[in-house]
């Protein structure tokens, strides 16, 4: 059975663009057209995004599902699973300990005003490692100007201000997936005004988010399967809208 981009969309949650995309990189590409030229997606299509999605989720970059997918035997494909099995088999591990942490924190709140015992404090810390995070970000940008700046600056902050950026990047990542579901393209104005407010609402909170820096990030965003799947979160497909908008900046 042959099925159109709309209903593959509505089926797999995937937007229309993000199928597009997939179609215009040579990852998901329907097997048919209607005389009219649209799309059509057969049964092998829908398993060959089925195993897309699959992978993308376990943080594969889109060229390295690309090659895996396009091996000639199963076996190289249903291997590669087995492995990253394994690693979220493990992983599993440290988010059940993360998991118990925040139940442990509910049970303090609820108890009334906070007043913790050794114990709490030490189980509340279970399973988290910012180190993990802290050492990678230095390592990546701790000689710039930049991350100075920026470590600076959140130092500095309590929760009012925290808050504050948590609404105002809620409310532009919003704008960007209104218009980006609405079928506008990066280089609408609409959409050039919200990845404006985008640099500055950075360059406000953090350092001082030039354009050449913008678009950086904007690579970043879809580079890093970390950063899109957080993205991602906010509307399907809007790490690649944001990132294309930023380019055409």
């Amino acid at each position: 059975m042959a099925i159109t981009v709309g209903e593959l969309s509505r089926i797999s949650g995937v937007t229309v663009r993000t199928l597009h995309h997939y179609d215009e990189i040579g990852l998901v590409v329907p097997s048919q057209r209607t005389t009219a030229n649209y799309r059509l997606y057969s049964d092998d299509d829908v398993l060959r995004l089925q195993q897309v999605l699959v992978f993308r989720e376990l943080g594969m970059p889109l060229d390295e599902i690309a090659g895996v997918l396009d091996d000639a035997t199963l076996a190289n494909r249903a291997e590669l699973l087995r492995r990253h099995r394994e690693a979220l088999v493990e992983k599993r591990g440290t988010l059940d300990a993360m998991l118990a942490a925040v139940d442990h924190a509910i049970a303090v709140l609820e108890k009334g005003p906070p007043v913790m015992t050794a114990e709490d404090f030490e189980k509340m810390f279970d399973g988290f490692d910012p180190a993990e995070y802290e050492q990678e970000a230095e390592q990546r940008w701790g000689t710039t100007d930049a991350y100075k700046e920026s470590q600076r600056r959140v130092k500095q902050y309590g929760p009012i201000e925290w808050q504050a950026i948590k609404d105002e990047s809620a409310a532009i990542n919003a704008r960007l997936v209104e218009l980006m579901q609405s079928g506008a393209a990066p280089t609408d104005p609409r959409v050039q005004a919200a990845i404006e407010d985008h640099r500055l609402h950075i360059s406000k909170w953090f350092y001082d988010c030039s354009k050449e820096i913008h678009r950086g990030l904007g690579e970043m965003y879809v580079a890093d399967p970390r950063f899109t799947k957080n993205i991602d979160k906010a509307g399907a497909g809007l790490a690649q809208f944001l990132s294309d908008a930023i380019a055409a900046s």
